[in-house]
């Protein structure tokens, strides 16, 4: 049985892990260490089932603790060239990952960790390089987009594909806007290089989810421009006006930004 919990997600902090009996898979790593054993702990779990890393891009709030986390449990860290290069550029990523443990993957080329078999695919976003990834266990297929700037045809057929899907909605169009943050960082957020709005993600759910999806998770709100109450219920009314019923048709369910989720059997 595949299994999911979500760390944490937003720009306080980003990790995910995906389990099985024989071990895991952490995506992202931008929560401390400490913070990371406790929640094992909390949870019964084992930090040496870690067995493996993949990043999804090079922004702190995704990598800050990689490089320690890589060292202390001697594990492997997989991310495409450019990230890699990104992290060693990183001043918030103090301990830097060791060569042999730096591992290069391409876009839309699949490997196998654990009995996973992942696909990285390009999502836009203004990081150095930026990707999503697929997740295939047995007849499950787990897919995770975050930092998305717009969804490309790539990601629709994605999350047409998807039974299990971890999607950004960042903000609130108009919290953004009437907001506290400068004019350019509001232009960068709405840009095809920036952060996937509430609306816009129903959009992309609604225009693109098949029979097949069974649950979807939230991710990466904004604590100044959204809230989880507001992104729910924006997406809900997305999908409504294409027929489709959050709670029926699949979950809908909102990722805390610091607080772990329960443990997801997929």
């Amino acid at each position: 049985m595949l299994k999911f919990i979500s760390f944490g997600s937003g720009s306080s902090g980003n990790c995910y892990y995906l389990f099985t009996e024989s071990g895991g898979v952490l995506i992202d790593t931008g929560i401390g260490v400490r913070a990371l054993k406790k929640y094992f702990h909390n949870y019964g779990l084992q930090l040496p089932d870690i067995k493996d890393i993949i990043i999804t891009h090079d922004h702190a709030d995704h990598v800050k603790s990689v490089g320690s986390l890589s060292r202390d449990l001697h594990l492997p860290v997989y991310a495409t060239a450019k990230v890699h290069q990104g992290i060693e550029r990183n001043y918030c990523v103090r301990c830097k990952i060791v060569p042999e443990r730096k591992k290069i993957i391409e876009k839309n080329v699949s490997f196998e960790l654990g009995g996973l078999k992942i696909t990285p695919f390009n999502v836009p976003h203004d990081s150095l390089d930026c990707v999503g990834y697929k997740v295939e266990y047995g007849d499950i297929t787990f897919c995770l987009m975050t930092d998305v700037g717009y969804v490309t045809d790539e990601m629709k057929e994605i999350i047409g594909e998807a039974n299990y899907l971890v999607l950004e909605a960042n903000h609130d169009d108009e919290m953004l806007m009437q907001g506290p943050y400068p004019q350019h960082l509001k232009s960068r957020i709405m840009s095809n290089t920036g952060h996937l709005s509430n609306s816009d993600c129903g959009k992309a759910l609604a225009e693109n989810a098949t029979q097949k999806l069974k649950h979807v998770w939230l991710c990466h709100l904004s604590e100044e421009n959204n809230h989880p109450e507001l992104a729910r219920k924006t997406v809900e009314q997305v999908l409504r006006g294409y027929g489709i019923v959050a709670g029926a048709d699949f979950k809908l369910e909102v990722l805390k930004r610091k607080v772990p989720s329960e443990i997801y059997e997929l």
